[in-house]
């Protein structure tokens, strides 16, 4: 479990590269943290060579996670922010042929993946199972080992630093429970959002938040619009084929894929229902996590496998319920962002700790409180959808099918869409002083799970469906 480090909205959606926030996107920082420690040292250009050691989750399932490429595009010194995702392969089939990387982007040196990058399947760290050690040698024949942990969502912590220490500033409204969340917006008559705005100016001025807010949503938008209007088939062997282009055509009948570039429009036009607006919701849940699964640009939320969930319901809400008016999302990212704190500090957002209920769980927690707020709920009502969305995905296991993001994370994020609107909507109509279980109960309950969780069913590949289905998927 996470010691009580609140952090910002915008570190919980980080716009950043699938497929995985844990064995992408954290050893990726990992690596960039890596060479600006060299750099304050001014060891960068004294370097002969590096070695990467992966151990634990990030062994077993780094190759179809692309943890190596990762490393690789981050010791490089490229931004996964801002780096282009189609450029992704030629860069790598580059270093693999010439056997060689830029360190930093500006010192060459000898490096051949096949040799330098081990994955190390049968050792774990003690701290944590997303572990890796760059084992770098220097041209005065030193040699400098560090070692980072990927603790989920892209987050990061170097071994030795010490995780029981708060040293982040100091927040308005400081909340490590879902109660003391409550008691706040009880004091305030403020709504979570509100409570969360205020605590973001800690960080930042109030117009940088919102700025990274609506850039976060519009990567989010991206993504959906992406995996509505590509076909094909995902990368890594499973030849699974992609069913968001497929689905919004259905939807959409005759009207020209064109008119999906101003969605809300083009959905309401074309159709009505409840079957109609599920299948919206799927797809859009769909759309993202294909992108994340062929190494898209998505935004954590609160990791990379559980990318869908959130920006498939908040499109709901916005399409259905607001007929296309977005300037309320960054409300909505900000509540559902108190969410994962929450969770983040109470218990794990990490597969490789706690199974799929702290990346799908967590996620439909998030939108389901975000949603229940929008939709005119009390901050009690909408901690109450969080408990019910996460009571029904406790246990939940994380057994990716070849150590991809793709089978059955994707079809998951689906699922973790429409329980988190049927959670909001029974919040709306239940009353919270009758409710028996609280959010802060479900999140000890969920921690409690994962650590009686066997290890096969952690990020690991080595159980449920994993070892059920039949496949032969390359090494790399």
């Amino acid at each position: 479990m996470q010691p009580a480090q609140p952090v910002s909205a915008l570190d919980i959606f980080k716009i950043g590269i699938g497929p995985s926030s844990s064995h992408t996107l954290g050893p990726w920082r990992a690596a960039e943290k890596l060479l600006r420690s060299l750099a304050d040292k001014n060891e960068l250009s004294k370097v002969t060579s590096v070695k990467v050691l992966l151990y634990g989750s990030l062994a077993k399932t780094g190759r179809g996670h692309g943890t190596d490429i990762a490393v690789m595009l981050g010791l490089s010194g490229y931004d996964p922010v801002k780096f282009e995702t189609n450029m992704i392969s030629s860069t790598i089939e580059n270093m693999r042929v010439f056997r060689s990387l830029m360190l930093g982007g500006t010192h060459p040196i000898a490096f051949d993946p096949t040799h330098d990058i081990h994955f190390l399947e049968t050792e774990s760290l003690p701290f944590h199972p997303n572990a890796l050690t760059f084992l770098v040698h220097l041209a005065t024949d030193e040699q400098v080992a560090e070692t980072f942990y990927s603790t989920g969502g892209g987050f990061v912590v170097r071994e030795g630093q010490s995780p029981g220490i708060y040293d982040g500033p100091k927040l308005t409204f400081p909340f490590t429970t879902a109660a003391e969340l409550l008691d706040v917006c009880d004091q305030t008559a403020a709504a979570i959002h509100d409570i969360i705005r205020r605590n973001e100016l800690a960080w930042r001025a109030a117009h940088l938040t919102q700025y990274g807010l609506q850039k976060a949503w519009e990567t989010m938008q991206a993504s959906i619009y992406r995996g509505c209007t590509t076909v094909g088939v995902l990368p890594g062997g499973l030849q699974v084929k992609r069913r968001a282009a497929g689905l919004c055509r259905q939807l959409l009948g005759d009207r020209n894929i064109s008119e999906f570039n101003n969605p809300a429009q083009a959905i309401l036009r074309a159709g009505n229902g409840f079957a109609y607006t599920l299948d919206w919701v799927s797809c859009f849940a769909l759309a993202v996590n294909e992108e994340n699964a062929c190494y898209g640009r998505v935004v954590t939320a609160p990791t990379n496998g559980a990318a869908g969930v959130v920006p498939a319901v908040l499109m709901y809400w916005i399409v259905f319920h607001q007929q296309g008016c977005d300037t309320r999302a960054p409300e909505f990212l900000l509540t559902a962002s108190a969410v994962g704190n929450l969770f983040r500090n109470g218990a794990t957002i990490s597969a490789a700790m706690g199974g799929c209920q702290a990346e799908i769980g967590v996620s439909s927690a998030m939108a389901a409180a975000a949603l229940t707020e929008a939709l005119g709920g009390t901050p009690k009502q909408s901690l109450m959808a969080a408990e019910i969305a996460m009571e029904h995905h406790l246990g939940m296991t994380c057994d990716p099918v070849g150590g991809l993001v793709q089978i059955p994370c994707i079809e998951r994020n689906a699922m973790g869409a429409i329980k988190a609107i049927t959670a909001a909507q029974l919040a709306l109509k239940s009353d919270p002083a009758a409710a028996k279980v609280s959010l802060d109960a479900v999140i000890k309950t969920m921690w409690e799970t994962a650590q009686d969780m066997h290890a096969r069913y952690k990020e690991t590949s080595e159980g449920g469906l994993a070892i059920q289905v039949s496949v032969n998927v390359p090494e790399c």
